[in-house]
């Protein structure tokens, strides 16, 4: 998993897997449901089932390859993927939050109704152009990461040219702990 907090709050995550591209495979469902395994979003399994039974079922599923990528570049309430997800608002609201950590999501206003509710669509009506956001996201959180490999590098090799430990004085103990000591 390769993740970091987004200024907004929201934690980023991804999980990175060594794969062979998908390109081989023709068959769109195949590829959709391998490839949001292989990042994290669906769970893993040899038998192509989730804990809802067939992943191709799952509202996880559905909810990408239904609504999300039947029409890309349309903003979702979540009162409308409830109804046609035939589920509840917080069981919806988990995946979308779910697919907002991949940054594949973005929140669109609905201005259109005069409530200000919040819909969500692919990031920029596009799943390429989404996941080139992703990928950004990623290499970001890896060159974070490498920094910090670099600086515990430096203090490992400054540790080893001068290993003389460092004497750390020991916390006194409070009167009152020395007495219910006794």
């Amino acid at each position: 998993m390769v993740g970091f907090w987004h200024s907004d709050g929201m934690p980023f995550e991804l999980s990175l897997r060594y794969s062979t591209p998908l390109t081989p495979l023709d068959d769109v469902e195949e590829v959709l449901r391998e490839f949001l395994r292989l990042v994290g979003y669906l769970p893993e399994g040899d038998d192509g089932r989730g804990t809802e039974g067939p992943i191709a079922q799952s509202l996880a599923y559905r909810l990408v390859r239904d609504c999300l990528l039947r029409d890309p570049s349309r903003a979702w309430y979540i009162d409308e993927l409830t109804a046609v997800l035939k589920t509840s608002k917080p069981t919806v609201y988990r995946h979308v939050n779910k697919l907002k950590s991949l940054d594949l999501l973005e929140e669109v206003g609905g201005v259109a109704d005069g409530k200000g509710r919040k819909g969500y669509r692919l990031r920029y009506g596009n799943l390429a152009r989404a996941w080139d956001f992703t990928e950004a996201n990623a290499q970001n959180a890896l060159r974070r990461y490498r920094e910090t490999v670099n600086h515990l590098q430096e203090l490992l090799e400054k540790t080893a040219r001068d290993p003389t430990p460092k004497i750390v004085p020991a916390a006194r103990a409070l009167p009152r702990e020395r007495a219910g000591a006794r």
